[in-house]
């Protein structure tokens, strides 16, 4: 059956890169939400946590009680209506209604709106959250928020930067005034942290970045990283395809000359998407022929096992997409093997 490769050092040395800018591991969490960008949620958290990654960042409680043994604290994104938390849930507060769900004790942290305008509360109502939240006996542990755009060269990036960091001031203020425990402050996603000289915040949400990619323009000078992701297809079946055959359906490839193709396991149902006629070769330089099928695909040659991709970033730009629709869009159900 087709299965996805997931290369230990790779995500290592990926890893490494994030940490040096950050300063040290522990200022790293890694974003495992959405089956850890396709590569396999528990897959890449036991390896997060063999490299000494202590905090992670998922989207929803399920995804946290999988990962619960092999972290000290894990951000849920977007679940709050939850009966039962462990020490080390931290649950993220979008909107001040979401104070109103919790149990006391529980863990939060306060997204702030620099300027996105998706997730988080107005900078004029933190304090306002800030109270209710003590109010509700609910442990303020971060403040935080998302940037919009640290992957383009716009002024958004240092316009978020100046409002989250005068809300600093002001959570440390308020903080002091009512003698609360130290409070986590976190804005840095991939590109962020890329674009950070000298990271001075408690810890980095590193997503795409330890996955192998870092989408940007070029002038940015992001590193080098490497892909972790590779995916593999099995052969099921070989023929010879005469001259002037068509293949697949609507007949749209036909053969130049006589030729063996074969049949491999992978197709858009496991989240291969349809090409739209753009010729694609493999990474082991097959091309791919005809049409994309639901449950397979046709190729020249007739090797057992083909690697299909081992970077998607020449497949997400035929697609005019994304590195990080490609990888998410893998079927869950794929089989994935650590190398």
């Amino acid at each position: 059956m087709s299965y996805i490769k997931l290369n230990k050092q790779n995500l290592f040395y990926n890893l490494e890169v994030c940490a040096k800018q950050a300063g040290d591991k522990n200022k790293l969490a890694i974003v495992l939400k959405d089956n850890a960008y396709g590569h396999g949620l528990l897959q890449i958290a036991t390896l997060a946590n063999e490299f000494g990654i202590k905090k992670a960042v998922v989207q929803t409680y399920k995804e946290a009680i999988t990962i619960e043994h092999l972290f000290d604290a894990i951000l849920i994104l977007a679940d709050t209506k939850i009966d039962t938390l462990s020490h080390s849930f931290h649950i993220a507060i979008n909107d001040l209604q979401s104070l109103e769900e919790l149990c006391e004790n529980t863990n939060i942290h306060i997204k702030i709106d620099t300027g996105m305008h998706r997730n988080g509360i107005s900078p004029e109502m933190l304090e306002v959250a800030i109270y209710r939240a003590l109010e509700l006996k609910l442990n303020i542990c971060g403040i935080f928020t998302h940037h919009k755009s640290a992957d383009e060269l716009t002024s958004d990036f240092f316009y978020q930067n100046t409002i989250f960091q005068g809300l600093k001031e002001e959570v440390k203020n308020i903080c002091e005034k009512l003698n609360m425990p130290k409070i986590a402050f976190h804005s840095c996603n991939s590109a962020a942290l890329f674009r950070t000289k000298n990271f001075t915040e408690d810890f980095a949400r590193i997503g795409i970045a330890s996955y192998g990619y870092l989408d940007g323009v070029d002038a940015l000078n992001f590193p080098s990283l490497r892909p972790v992701l590779s995916l593999y297809g099995n052969k099921l079946s070989s023929r010879t395809l005469k001259k002037a055959q068509r293949a697949g359906y609507g007949g749209t490839y036909s053969a130049s000359e006589d030729m063996t193709v074969s049949t491999y396991d992978i197709g858009y149902g496991d989240g291969f998407r349809r090409l739209g006629g753009t010729e694609f070769k493999t990474s082991c330089g097959k091309r791919i022929l005809g049409r994309v099928s639901m449950d397979s695909i046709i190729v020249e040659g007739n090797d057992e096992e083909i690697c299909i991709f081992d970077n998607v970033s020449e497949l997400s730009k035929i697609h005019e997409t994304i590195t990080y629709e490609m990888l998410t869009s893998l079927n869950q159900n794929l089989k994935r093997v650590i190398d």
